[in-house]
């Protein structure tokens, strides 16, 4: 246990968290842990079951009898892999708004803390390095203008055969921006001993090697 660690990465919608600590863990022999993928998972499965950000009873019921885990890379909903599911704009959206939950955030910290606590991971999210391991050993905000964020978030959609609309992607990317960084509950925010890395003008590759040569 004197040798886990814990690395917490930061940073708003679209800025390559999920990427950067994928790859960052792989390099490190250690577990990543996509906790914006638990969101939009809790948010996937109340579109799916019609259940209203305000209907906390229901919210409730559905939390009750959900199962989230990480396998080989996928998530997993309840024994199904909802990878390509949650990763369209809607879903981004959905989640933006239940993470605002209080029940759906007790829930989900929770879980990420148990993770966590049992052995060495990197996480990311957006309450990682303030709420869920204010104590990590290392944290990152990761950043990037919300004109480069749009750009990479609708080329991937692209990729996947999505029809989607750049401005379209631009205005949800500020929108969520906004909602993430006011709502009352655990607001996007750096923690103050983060070390915050700009990303509009570097490659992937120059991210995760001035991240590793940091904990060096």
């Amino acid at each position: 246990m004197e040798d886990m660690i814990r690395i917490a990465v930061d940073g708003p919608s679209g800025a390559g968290k999920s990427t950067i600590a994928k790859a960052v863990a792989q390099r490190l022999g250690i577990d990543y842990i996509d906790t914006g993928a638990m969101y939009r998972a809790i948010g996937y499965k109340m579109l799916k079951k019609g259940i209203n950000v305000d209907d906390l009873e229901g919210i409730q019921r559905l939390l009750d009898t959900t199962e989230i885990d990480f396998s080989k890379g996928d998530i997993i909903l309840d024994g199904q892999v909802i990878n390509d599911l949650i990763r369209t704009p809607e879903i981004s959206k959905q989640a933006s708004s239940c993470s605002a939950v209080g029940i759906v955030r007790e829930k989900l910290v929770d879980l990420q803390q148990k993770m966590g606590g049992a052995k060495s991971v990197v996480m990311d999210g957006r309450d990682i390095g303030t709420v869920v391991f204010p104590d990590a050993e290392y944290k990152f905000f990761i950043t990037a203008s919300p004109e480069e964020r749009a750009k990479r978030r609708y080329n991937e959609l692209i990729e996947k055969g999505q029809k989607v609309n750049y401005d379209q992607v631009l205005a949800d990317i500020t929108d969520r921006d906004h909602n993430d960084s006011t709502r009352e509950i655990t607001p996007l925010r750096k923690a103050e001993d983060a070390i915050e890395v700009d990303t509009t003008n570097m490659t992937i590759e120059e991210v995760i090697e001035y991240i590793c040569k940091e904990m060096k």
